[in-house]
């Protein structure tokens, strides 16, 4: 059975809703940011418009680069997963986003708690296993709930803890940082897990970690990821 292709319908071209969605998620820009941008390049739309695009294709373009990345981390046994959990107000009420990331620094989970608790960390715990695999070692702070949450599990010989162990998940945290300021907070819980599991595919499948190449490799790589990301969504 031929695959449909998710722009049926549409009137206005792929290539400029994925310009218009990688906009939005990967910089830290606002809709109306990214319409007055758009208008300069002659694309008249509205704002409403790149929220419509982002929240209907952004989880589409997210799952296609998230397959990808499943499949090479249940190929690979070996790898360390960092697992750390930051503060994030909704509404003016705090909230906890737990993020799971693996040993080269790509966030692997998001997941958005109104508590840290032993159950909370359980729930983290078990989505991220059930769709990654288990990991050779995960490192984590000092948290309780931890402790508590892999004892239940099982893998109480895998954790470790350590005051710069655990540096990976504490520095994935700084895009989103960049990018809730940008988005003046966030008002649901609903919302804001749909973004950051959206935010962190996309920021994974365009960080090129330019410090670990020289130039010329760097732009081969930067090109190979827009041209991969011009693919998605293609029947």
């Amino acid at each position: 059975m031929t695959k449909r292709s998710p722009f049926r319908y549409f009137k206005t071209s792929p290539e400029i809703i994925r310009l218009a969605v990688m906009m939005y998620v990967r910089f830290p820009l606002s809709l109306r940011n990214v319409e007055n941008l758009l208008h300069e390049r002659g694309i008249d739309i509205s704002y409403e418009t790149v929220r419509f695009w982002w929240n209907r294709f952004g989880p589409l373009f997210a799952a296609e680069i998230r397959k990808k990345r499943v499949s090479q981390m249940r190929a690979y046994s070996n790898w360390q997963g960092h697992l750390d959990e930051g503060f994030v107000k909704i509404n003016g009420e705090t909230h906890y986003l737990w993020r799971a990331v693996d040993h080269e620094g790509e966030v692997l989970e998001s997941f958005v708690t109104k508590r840290r608790d032993r159950k909370a960390a359980f729930k983290f715990l078990r989505k991220t296993m059930k769709r990654y695999g288990s990991a050779d070692v995960f490192v984590t702070d000092k948290l309780r709930s931890y402790g508590a949450a892999m004892k239940v599990i099982g893998n109480m010989d895998k954790q470790e803890t350590g005051r710069w162990l655990n540096n990976r998940a504490e520095n994935s945290h700084q895009p989103f940082r960049r990018r809730e300021r940008a988005m003046l907070r966030f008002r649901r819980i609903r919302s804001l897990q749909k973004f950051v599991s959206v935010h962190a595919s996309v920021h994974n499948h365009f960080n090129q970690e330019r410090h670990l190449y020289n130039r010329s490799n760097f732009k081969l790589n930067r090109a190979a990821a827009l041209t991969e990301w011009r693919g998605l969504g293609v029947a």
